[in-house]
Formats: C-alpha cells, structure tokens, sequence
C-alpha cells in the first residue's frame, strides 16, 4: 500500500463536481473550513442553535461527501471556503468532519485517511466513541487531526496533531482491553446506555481497517450478529481482531482486510437510531 492510495478518493470521499481547484492547500485552514460547513447534531446548544428534528435525524446518515456538499449547497449559496451560520451548515457527527475533511486534503494534495477509535479528552476515564483524520505532515510522518474539535473544546493539545495517547486507533483500544489494561466498559457511545463493551471495541477494530482499505462506514454500518449486542464474541472473532489489532504495518491492512472475517461485503445493515434498520448496498471501490 503506497502513498498514492491515501491521495485517491473513494466513493465515499469523492466531492463530486466540487469545484476543489481554489481550495487553501494547508491542512490547518481546511480543517477550520470544515468546522464552518458542519455542526456536530449533539453540539447545537454550543451555537445558541436548536437543530430542526429533519436534519437531526436524516443528516448524518449521508454516506457521500456528495450528499454532504449537496445539502450544503441547498442551504447557502455562500462559497464553501466562507464560515456559515449554523442553520446554513451540514448537521453530521464525528465522522462527517473526518470524511470531509479526508476528502479536501485529498482533493488538495495531501494523503489522508480515516481512523475510527476512541477519545480520552471528551470525559475522564472514559474512552469515546470517536472518528478522526489522518494525514501526511510536511515533515513525512503522519498526524491526527481532529476537525471537530475548536475553541469550545478545553483541550491539551493542537487538534491538528492529536497525541497517540489522547486518541487511540481502535486496535489499541482492542489489544489494551484484551490484555487487561483498559475495561471494556469504559469504552463506547456513552450517552446511550447498552453501547459500550469488548462487542463494541471489536465493531470499531472492524470498521478502522475498512476504512484504511477504502470503505469509509458510518458508525453505525454493521453486517453480521456479533457487531450489535447480543451473541458472545467467538474465539474466531477473537482472533481475527487480534490480528488486526497486531497489525504494525500499512503493507498488512489489505491482507487482512481480504480475509472474510474482517472484510465487507457488499450488502451490510446500518443500525440508524431513528430511522430503524435499513439494508445497504454499498458501491464497488
């Protein structure tokens, strides 16, 4: 897996017919670019804004930057590198900052992924439920960034180089509870009860490696039992996270995104909290 794969879009990532040609090039200014296209849909109140349940609900099941900049463009006709208000802005979670902002650093030069994982810096002691972007610093090494994360935030750090320890990719979080140093039940989506355990760490290991293939998920994508709560987790699905969890090079994500126990198939479920259960048909990369 070379450098030139982060540089591509997926489908997921393409903008479409953006217009990306006078786009700013530094990851900084994207970053707060995207901050002022996206309200996160649990963060209305820290704008004095009250989401409209529509867009509470439909928003962040958009898969597609496509759909992002549509439902951008129907809302302003300002160019999409102004600030907006927050009624003019796309309502998304985590993953929406990630993906868009995955997609104008791509669209711009700079090799990006996404990473799913779990934050530290949003409550103590607890790890969260959490997507970020990861892209090629100047200097050839790459840095977390996290683009939700603004002036509200009371953090320690420069969001744009996310410390390793305050986010941790999914594999850690999974070979750091296997091995006793983290509690499985500290990790997860904490404002819903039941979406927490070593079941939901496993769904997250799952979706990192599909996205560092390419398939860049919602959340709440999944396509067989042991992704939702219930079924005990198998020592085939023990070990095949395991392995993932293991990995220590790049060259290693598409072998084991190859193996049928950890890639995606064609057709999954997306789990949606209001929208009830829906079968999708994703598109071939």
């Amino acid at each position: 897996m070379n450098e030139d794969f982060f540089l591509r879009q997926t489908p997921y990532s393409d903008p479409g017919d953006l217009d990306t040609g006078g786009l700013p090039r530094e990851p900084r200014t994207l970053a707060a670019m995207v901050r002022g296209l996206v309200v996160h849909r649990g963060e209305g109140g820290r704008f004095g804004y009250t989401v409209p349940e529509e867009r509470l609900h439909h928003d962040a099941e958009s898969r597609y930057v496509t759909e992002i900049v549509r439902l951008l463009r129907e809302r302003g006709d300002t160019p999409l590198t102004e600030r907006r208000a927050p009624d003019g802005r796309f309502v998304g979670t985590c993953r929406d900052f990630s993906l868009l902002l995955c997609s104008l650093l791509r669209a711009t030069g700079t090799p990006a992924r996404l990473r799913c994982g779990f934050a530290g810096y949003f409550a103590d002691g607890w790890y969260e439920d959490h997507w970020v972007t990861e892209y090629r610093a100047r200097d050839g090494g790459w840095r977390l960034a996290d683009a939700q994360v603004h002036s509200g935030y009371d953090v320690p750090f420069d969001p744009m180089d996310v410390p390793r320890d305050a986010f941790l990719v999914a594999g850690e979080v999974w070979r750091a509870c296997r091995e006793g140093r983290v509690d499985p039940q500290t990790c997860g989506f904490g404002s819903v009860e039941g979406l927490r355990g070593l079941w939901f760490v496993r769904g997250n290991v799952l979706r990192d490696l599909a996205a560092l293939n390419g398939v860049e998920l919602l959340p709440w994508d999944g396509w067989e039992p042991g992704l939702r709560k219930g079924p005990p987790l198998t020592e085939d699905d023990l070990a095949a996270a395991d392995a993932v969890a293991a990995a220590r090079s790049e060259h290693d994500w598409p072998r084991l995104f190859a193996d049928p126990r950890l890639t995606v198939p064609a057709e999954i479920t997306s789990y949606t909290s209001w929208l009830g259960d829906r079968r999708v048909r994703l598109p071939v990369r």
